[in-house]
């Protein structure tokens, strides 16, 4: 895990806020219960409720992933997002042992 890079990447509001989202997804996104949650949240939905772009919330959602925070899963044409809660205990970690 790239320390610098993590932190990077938890220093945008609303990148917090969506990760805040995904840790109760059925909460903060009672739509996608029609859909069920197992892969995820959908980007849409995601979008939606940050009333940002679409482009601008992939953004957010790739540097989340990358930094190993946010997991996606493709399921036909869409691409759904859910917290990586083994990468959230390994910062934790870091955070204890190093910070």
């Amino acid at each position: 895990m790239d320390q610098v890079e993590v932190f990077k990447a938890l220093s945008n509001k609303t990148r917090l806020q969506i990760l805040n989202w995904l840790k109760q997804p059925e909460a903060s996104f009672p739509e996608q219960a029609v859909y069920g949650y197992a892969h995820g949240i959908c980007v849409g939905q995601i979008q939606q409720k940050a009333g940002l772009t679409q482009s601008t919330v992939s953004e957010y959602l790739s540097t989340l992933q990358r930094v190993g925070l946010v997991k996606a899963t493709r399921v036909g044409q869409w691409t759904y997002y859910q917290r990586n809660e083994d990468a959230f205990a390994e910062l934790s970690q870091l955070i204890q042992s190093e910070v």
